[in-house]
């Protein structure tokens, strides 16, 4: 199973955003629709073997993560409207502790970033990490950060984690789940 983690530092946490606005109103929430999407489509299909986090930690609080399951997904279809409906349905419904399935294969539930780190095994993608290209095994779990940087607090986290690098330059984050995906799927062929 291959994972991505993305934290939106902006991204809302509850479901009052505006479809029409998802850089304003979501909190850069359009950013995390592109990760969705270059996490599970390929051309005509959708990868199965792929599970996407959204951390979000914006306003009005307390973070949330949101999961969206490539094997059990539905209703998702390759534009950011059509992600940024499936999470704000998910922010909608009442939540705990635990995962709550909103619609088939998208899951909501409280808490944030270092929760998830408690639970799953990630490297960091990083600018200054090792090259995929050189490294002798990719990980599998990938955590990475949307427009922003990790701040100080979430840097302190993720201090002994495997740092990864897709380049020499600074990408979007979906495009960096994009080369990494394509680096697997060349390395698995």
């Amino acid at each position: 199973m291959k994972r991505f983690a993305v934290v939106g530092h902006l991204a809302v946490t509850s479901g009052t955003f505006s479809l029409n606005d998802l850089p304003g109103s979501g909190g850069r929430m359009d950013v995390l629709c592109r990760c969705i999407n270059s996490s599970f489509f390929l051309s005509h299909d959708l990868r199965r073997d792929v599970e996407c986090f959204l951390i979000l930690c914006g306003e009005p609080g307390p973070e949330k993560t949101v999961l969206f399951r490539g094997a059990e997904v539905r209703y998702l279809s390759p534009d950011e409207r059509s992600s940024a409906a499936l999470i704000k349905k998910a922010l909608s419904i009442p939540c705990g502790d635990e995962f709550r399935e909103s619609t088939p294969g998208v899951y909501v539930r409280r808490g944030g970033l270092a929760r998830l780190l408690g639970e799953i095994s990630f490297a960091v993608l990083d600018e200054a990490g090792e090259d995929i290209r050189t490294a002798p095994a990719l990980p599998e779990s990938c955590i990475l950060s949307d427009h922003h940087n990790f701040t100080p607090e979430e840097q302190a986290l993720m201090a002994d984690y495997a740092r990864y690098s897709v380049g020499p330059r600074s990408l979007h984050a979906d495009h960096t789940i994009t080369v990494l995906l394509n680096e697997m799927d060349r390395r698995e062929s």
